[in-house]
């Protein structure tokens, strides 16, 4: 008897909100002998929006796919691509949680995530809203991003890289090692 091996796909999903998405996502996994790895989702303005990896053997890859190209009929996009092995990992890099709280601006993300990028530190996942401030209306912007940091740069030489910028920008910007 000959055991295949395993494949692991990254699928993000799109569609109109209702009970019931996940559920049917998962229903289609089993029945091709795949294994949820892990997963992010969110209900945005009406919409179910994912993105999660999934693993299956390898002969159950093409009828997996046809099975998610054909949830399109209940109104769910699926789009599937191969995985990097997580086993071939880049160099090592230390993870930090930073979060940032300021007064609402076009340009927030864009200005920090440059920041990061000019210091090849990669955003790994991302939260951010908007929220009425207490004891105001002023809308206050809100970030919660997991990085990965390169070894070599400390929270310290991160926390002084991200200052001046946090400063123009007028939020608060705080760094932790994630948990």
């Amino acid at each position: 008897m000959t055991h295949s091996h395993s494949v692991s796909l990254v699928l993000t999903l799109l569609g109109p909100d209702r009970p019931g998405l996940v559920e049917r996502l998962s229903q289609v996994l089993v029945a091709n002998h795949g294994n949820w790895v892990e997963s992010r989702m969110a209900q945005l303005a009406g919409h179910f929006a994912g993105i999660l990896r999934v693993e299956l053997p390898a002969e159950r890859v093409s009828a997996f796919k046809a099975a998610c190209q054909a949830l399109g009929t209940e109104g769910l996009q699926v789009l599937l691509v191969d995985a990097d092995n997580p086993s071939a990992k880049a160099p090592s890099k230390r993870i930090l949680r930073l979060e940032l709280l300021g007064h609402d601006r076009p340009g927030i993300v864009r200005e920090i995530s440059q920041a990061l990028a000019r210091h090849d530190i990669n955003v790994e996942e991302l939260n951010t809203g908007v929220e009425s401030a207490p004891m105001s209306a002023e809308m206050l912007f809100f970030a919660k991003a997991r990085l990965a940091v390169p070894a070599e740069l400390s929270m310290d030489g991160l926390a002084k890289l991200l200052e001046p910028i946090g400063n123009d920008l007028m939020v608060d910007i705080t760094l932790v090692p994630f948990e």
